[in-house]
């Protein structure tokens, strides 16, 4: 999946930022910079397909937050500002995110993961209510797909891991891989494989999803970097 972006700010030091870590993320395609909201209008005429803007609240004649109500069909937005008492306003639209200036890398691709994990949603929208039966001991647990972080083969069981607990089944790795949803995840080992959207970092060969470090398997390597860069799976 990649998505198509535009920065709309009127500070050239914000947006050499925002070029360079849009750069840093191979799902990220960067289609123009606009200074203010004609020009930022002008652009969503001529790239039709645009798919999030990374939009500077405190604009000089029209603020950002006027310009997005005045869109039809708009793209996702993550709102930028030094301003926090826009935080409020920008959720109010339904912004993806909100980043305070001056924000880090790290802060960045959590925002932009958020729109992944919307996407993914989007994808699943006729299975919303979707989920799948997991046995552990003599229990049968009903799970929402979005609510795994990962999974885990562990000898015999399969760990599944959520947010505050997990589940130990001694389903097979494959099959518990096999009921998830194809679009949400990945294997990236011969005993993981991660909910995409649940992703926050990557450095050398280990994922990170929340306080949990999760090896990157040489066999599994390539096809895992081939997706972050083209935002598809192989």
């Amino acid at each position: 999946m990649t998505l198509r972006c535009l920065i709309i700010d009127d500070e050239p030091s914000s947006q050499l930022v925002l070029k360079t870590f849009i750069a840093d993320v191979g799902f990220l395609e960067l289609c123009g910079i606009a200074n203010n909201a004609v020009e930022a209008m002008n652009l969503l005429q001529d790239h039709t397909d645009i798919d999030l803007l990374f939009l500077d609240i405190n604009m000089p004649k029209i603020s950002g937050l006027t310009f997005y109500k005045s869109l039809q069909n708009p793209p996702h937005v993550i709102f930028t500002t030094a301003y926090s008492q826009y935080a409020i306003e920008g959720f109010e639209v339904n912004a993806i995110d909100y980043l305070l200036k001056p924000f880090s890398f790290d802060r960045f691709f959590k925002a932009v993961n958020k729109v992944i994990e919307n996407q993914s949603g989007k994808e699943l929208k006729n299975h919303e209510d979707s989920f799948i039966l997991i046995k552990s001991s003599k229990t049968l647990h009903k799970v929402n797909p979005n609510d795994i972080l990962f999974i885990e083969a562990l000898g015999d069981y399969v760990k599944v891991h959520l947010e505050t607990s997990y589940i130990l089944t001694n389903n097979t790795f494959s099959s518990v891989l096999e009921s998830l949803p194809e679009l949400m995840f990945i294997r990236t080992h011969k005993s993981f494989a991660i909910n995409f959207a649940k992703m926050n970092s990557v450095e050398g060969n280990l994922i990170t999803i929340n306080h949990h470090k999760i090896p990157i398997g040489q066999k599994y390597k390539a096809a895992f970097l081939s997706m972050i860069n083209t935002g598809k799976k192989l």
